[in-house]
Formats: structure tokens, C-alpha cells, sequence
């Protein structure tokens, strides 16, 4: 039977186009190009040879534009010529006609589309829906007749209905996911981190649901940019569907479009776009989740109901602070944590009723006590960070991520076990797919004596985060304290092998080696981890425990010398400084710098190292856990 809706498949070059499925290919391998950029694509390919203006682009893709048209067009032009590899100065495919408009130049094939070679199968449903769209479409075409919008419309609502009738014949029950870097459509660089928060939030809203793996932030923001085939990713990640879209913000609107995409067959089950008030971006959001979860074929208990319940309007000025805050926590460096201080400091002060960016505060100041930044003193980190996160469990109560630093915080500084366990475990009730939850709960059981237990934690985590460097990195840690030194050298291994300049994985390859006696080895590893680092005392301190069991004293004490000169009282490091003396064989002295680093509440994990090994048996040291409450 003929028919006169236009082909949806396409050849130009070496690129194929699904016009319906929205997917550009380039011999067989994906292209990531969607939204905006892909519809002006489209529109250049229904007219090859002939110019389409900028007006009748801005009728039939920006007819209501909450943006500045130019921009956004000049924008998409741009994309579109990355993807095909094209240049505007000698065009091989879109040629622009000054002032006026676009013209595509490459000679397009129609292709056989394969969904009419299987008409009449016995697939009746499927059919009788495909007719559908194509009765929809050709309806939008005749109301729209001469117009370039009524085609846009045709394309547009034949390629909806074909997600909505893929979606509901789609029975395939996913059980793993993860969220693509959302694409930044607004054409401003600065306005990066709010697509970067937007997809935080989505990963968040969707890690709540505890019949789903979905990859947490550090893995998912590695394909930022990433021109890799969507079955690639999936592979790497081991997931079997993948969420990408974009984010639209333009003063007080916003508009979050979204796909859900099964990576075995390259599948699209689902699209949509959302469109609202920049205060209600929480919800919009929360819909996509909802939405997600019905297409995977998950039933949401009620917990999860409740948790993807739309959430009230808040201040967009306050959301904003928070996402910037958020932005720069994720960077996991000292300057990165001074400027979330700042800004979920001013997201408060805009809104005092707003949890999330009291739980963000409590996450940034919890992390600055730490060792790794040492921004502020143990107890002033401990103090600040326990009253953010008190504030936001107040506000909101089933907050995991505001439990999950006040566990954090009650484990680091206060020792107080008991609270900190039951935090833990809220927090993973409330979001089991929280990465951070089981990597922090996981060194809160090792430090409880339960190795095993720790690592299963550790490898959780990592299985939600399979390429964030800090998880692969503890996890070598953990089984280094579990004395399974070759399991924990093939791990600081692959770690390096993906990350090859985080410091911290030298750092714990480093820790190994010295307990498997290979201590050149070792010392090239610390060697390696400081110059990465700028200047870390941790390392310099298994730099010098390394040069003192190696019989080069003279080295172990210069760098011993350095370590305490730079010691203040609220400094974190005193534990570091004993580590140096357990290896030089000074029990004394070692236990003279393990009680200035109780008085200054330091972090009690360090002491599960083999390398305190030979000060384990002494009475001191027993009485010293008995004091933090601890009883290994």
C-alpha cells in the first residue's frame, strides 16, 4: 500500500539518520546528538540542496523559544558540524548562507524502512499501532498543510507515539541504569553546573529506588562530552539501560528533556520533555524519576512512592547556590570545599528552609577535617558539621544524604560507634543506590573489627561507582588491612590503570609493596603520590615509615624532622608523625604522638595499618582503643 508519509531513515556519507528513533549513526557506530541540534539536522535533510532560513527554523523548532534564538541556533549549527565533522569555512555538509540561513549539500538516500518490510506480519498490535502514528502524523501534516511547523509537529508526535507504543509493549524488566551527563543546551559555558546538578538530583531521585543499580555521580560524569557508542558505555558501566537528555534554563524557565534507552539492541523505550517554573525544578525532576521507573518495570514501594512525590517550590536564587555548591564539593579538593562552604552557606542564607543545602554544607565540612584536605581543625570540622546536618534532618527527615554525613561526622570526630551505625543504616533504608553511604559505612565496620563485612561494603560501592578513583582506591586499602596483600596489589593495579594520576592509588599501592617487603617499589610509589599530590603528610609520613623498615634511617629522619616542625595542635596529622616512629622502632615516642592525636580527635582508621603492626601488643596502645572505644 503507498503512502505519503516522508522516510525516516536517511543516508548522507557515511552517516545513516532514524528520523523517528532520533539516532545519527556513523558506519554502525552512534553519534550523541539530540534535542535541538538534531531536529535543525532533520529539518536541513527534508529540503538537501535548497536554503532553509533562520525564520523558518526559529517557526518550526523555537515557536514559543524561552531562549535567545540566535544563540541557541548558532549553537546547534555547531553541534551538528562537531558530530559530521564538518567545518563552516569549507562545508562538506552544511553550508550557511549569510544573514539568511543553512543549506545542506550532501546528496541524501532514502533507506528502506524496516518496520514496512515487516507489515502484515503476525504481530497485529504492533501494526495496528504503527498505523496509528502514521494516521497522526499525517493528520498534523493536512491541519498544518504549507507550513514547515506542521511538518515539524508530523515528525515530532509520530516519533512520541512510536516511544509511547514501544513503551508499552516493551516487558523487559531493566535492574540497571545510569544517568548520562545531561547536555548544557543554553549555549553558556557558566551555566554548566547547572546541568551538571540537574543530573546529580536525577541520579539521586533514581538511587532511591531499591530494586534498581544506578551508577552514582563520579563514573556517570566521566562521559561528559564523550563521543562513545551508547552499547560501549553500557558495557563499561555493566548497565543495561541508559537515561541522556538535556537541560534548558533561561531566566525564570526551565526544560529538562530526557530518553531511556535499552543498551543491548540500542532500543529508545521511552522520551519526553518537561517544561516548567525554575521553583518547581524539584518536581519537574521527580517526574522524569517517576516516569523512569515505570518504563523499567519497577514497582515502587511506598517509601519510594513518597520519595518521588512531587516537592514544593523553592527559591530558584537558593537552588542555584546549592548546585555551584554542589559543583565545586564534587571536585574533592581543599580550594573546591572552601567554595561549597561558601555557596551552600548563601543558598541558606536565600532560603532557611532549605535541607538539601544544609545536608551539603554538613558534607563539606564533615570532609574538612578530614586528612585528605585538613581545611579546618577535627573539632571545628566535627562541631560544624554535625549542627548542618542536625538542621537538615530536621527539615527533612528522610534526607540519606544528610544521615550519611552526620554518621560520617560521628564516626570521624565524635567516636561515637553506636549513633553513627544506626545513621548508617537509615541512610541506606532511605537510598540504597548511595554510593558514599556504603563506602563511609563500609570503613565504619572495618573500624568495628569486621573486615569482611567492610569489604562487601567497599565492593557495593564500587559496583555503584565503578570508575570513581576513591572507591577502587579503598578498596585496595581495605583488603591491604585484611593482610590479603596480592588481592589488594591487583587492585591498586586496576585502579591505576584507570586512573593513572590519582595520587591516592600510588599512595595505597605504596602501602602494600612495604608490607610485601618490596620496598624500592614502595618508595617509587610514595614518590609518585607526592609529587601528584602538591604535599600531603600522609605520604610523606609512609615515605618515611617506608625509608625507617628499609634501614635508611637517615632519610626516615629528615623527613621525620619536616613532619613535626610543620605539626600544630589542631592539626590531624600527629598519627602520621607516630607512623614514622613504629617504623624507626620507637614505641615510645610513637605512643607519645598517638595521644596528642586522640586529644585532637584524629581519625582512628589509620591505626587498622599492618604497618602499626609491631605496636599492636603493647599495653598502651590497647588502653589507647579502650579510650576511643574500640577493642580489636
Amino acid at each position: 500500500m503507498q503512502t505519503n508519509d516522508p522516510p525516516s531513515r536517511l543516508r548522507f556519507g557515511a552517516f545513516e539518520i532514524d528520523l523517528r528513533g532520533g539516532q545519527l549513526t556513523k558506519r554502525g557506530a552512534r553519534i550523541r546528538l539530540q534535542g535541538q541540534p538534531f531536529q535543525v539536522l532533520a529539518a536541513l535533510l527534508e529540503r538537501p540542496g535548497e536554503l532553509v532560513t533562520r525564520e523558518e527554523l526559529r517557526i518550526k523548532i523555537w515557536p514559543r523559544t524561552i531562549v535567545d534564538f540566535d544563540h541557541g541556533l548558532n549553537k546547534a549549527i555547531s553541534k551538528i558540524r562537531d558530530a559530521l565533522g564538518d567545518s563552516g569555512d569549507s562545508p562538506r555538509f552544511v553550508e550557511t548562507v549569510p544573514r539568511r540561513g543553512y543549506r545542506f549539500l550532501a546528496d541524501v538516500a532514502a533507506l528502506e524502512d524496516p518496520d514496512a518490510q515487516s507489515a502484515g506480519t503476525p504481530q497485529e498490535a504492533t501494526s495496528v499501532d504503527r498505523a496509528a502514528v502514521h494516521r497522526l502524523a499525517a493528520w498534523w501534516r493536512l491541519r498544518s498543510a504549507g507550513t514547515l511547523a506542521g511538518v515539524a509537529a508530523a515528525v515530532a508526535l509520530a516519533a512520541a507515539v512510536a516511544w509511547v507504543v514501544n513503551s508499552r509493549t516493551h516487558n523487559t524488566q531493566i535492574r540497571s541504569l545510569a544517568v548520562l551527563p545531561l547536555e548544557n543546551l543554553s549555549g553558556d559555558p557558566a551555566q554548566e553546573y547547572f546541568a551538571d546538578g540537574m543530573t546529580d538530583e536525577l541520579i539521586t531521585d533514581l538511587g532511591q529506588i531499591g530494586a534498581l543499580r544506578v551508577i552514582s555521580r563520579t563514573s556517570a560524569m566521566t562521559y561528559k562530552g564523550a563521543r562513545k557508542p551508547l552499547a560501549q558505555i553500557g558495557s563499561e558501566l555493566g548497565v543495561q539501560a541508559l537515561v541522556e537528555g538535556s537541560v534548558l534554563r533561561s531566566g525564570e524557565r526551565v526544560r529538562i528533556t530526557a530518553q531511556l534507552i535499552q543498551v543491548a539492541d540500542d532500543k529508545h523505550i521511552w522520551a519526553h520533555s518537561y517544561e516548567g517554573d525554575a521553583q518547581d525544578v524539584l518536581a519537574l525532576q521527580k517526574r522524569v524519576a517517576r516516569t523512569i521507573a515505570e518504563q523499567v518495570s519497577t514497582t515502587l514501594n511506598r517509601q519510594e512512592q513518597a520519595a518521588l512525590q512531587t516537592s514544593g517550590a523553592i527559591k530558584p536564587e537558593a537552588y542555584d547556590a546549592y548546585l555551584r555548591g554542589r559543583y565545586f564539593w564534587n571536585k574533592r579538593t581543599g580550594d573546591g570545599l572552601r567554595h561549597a562552604i561558601e555557596y551552600f552557606t548563601d543558598a541558606i542564607e536565600k532560603d532557611p528552609t532549605f535541607a538539601a543545602a544544609y545536608s551539603g554544607l554538613a558534607d563539606a565540612y564533615a570532609l574538612s577535617g578530614d586528612w585528605e584536605y585538613g581545611i579546618l581543625s577535627p573539632q571545628d570540622a566535627f562541631a560544624r558539621a554535625k549542627v548542618a546536618a542536625g538542621k537538615a534532618l530536621e527539615l527533612d527527615p528522610n534526607s540519606a544524604e544528610a544521615h550519611t554525613s552526620l554518621a560520617f561526622a560521628l564516626d570521624l570526630y565524635a567516636w561515637d560507634w553506636q549513633s553513627a551505625e544506626r545513621e548508617y543504616q537509615r541512610a541506606l533504608a532511605l537510598n540504597p543506590g548511595y554510593a558514599t553511604a556504603h563506602q563511609w559505612y563500609g570503613w565504619h565496620v572495618m573500624v568495628m573489627g569486621r573486615a569482611a563485612d567492610g569489604i562487601a561494603e567497599l565492593k557495593t560501592a564500587l559496583n555503584l561507582d565503578p570508575l570513581a578513583p576513591i572507591l577502587a582506591a579503598d578498596l585496595a586499602d581495605a583488603l591491604c588491612i585484611a593482610r590479603l596483600y596480592d588481592d589488594s596489589l591487583q587492585q591498586s593495579r586496576k585502579a591505576l590503570e584507570l586512573h593513572p594520576n590519582f595520587a591516592v592509588a600510588h599512595y595505597q599501592l605504596g602501602q602494600t609493596l612495604v608490607q610485601m617487603r618490596r620496598y624500592d617499589e614502595a618508595i617509587a610509589e610514595f614518590r609518585t603520590a607526592i609529587a601528584l599530590s602538591g604535599d600531603n603528610t600522609t605520604f610523606d609520613s609512609n615515605l618515611a615509615h617506608a625509608y625507617a623498615v628499609s634501614g635508611r634511617t637517615e632519610e626516615a629522619t629528615r623527613v621525620l624532622k619536616d613532619l613535626e616542625e610543620r605539626q600544630t595542635g589542631e592539626s590531624p596529622t600527629a598519627a602520621s608523625i607516630a607512623l614514622v616512629y613504629v617504623g624507626l622502632g620507637d614505641n615510645d615516642k610513637a605512643m607519645v604522638w598517638l595521644n596528642k592525636a586522640y586529644e585532637a580527635r584524629f581519625n582512628p582508621s589509620i591505626l587498622l595499618r599492618p604497618a602499626f603492626d609491631p605496636i599492636r601488643a603493647d599495653p598502651r596502645f590497647r588502653e589507647l582503643l579502650g579510650r576511643i572505644g574500640l577493642s580489636w
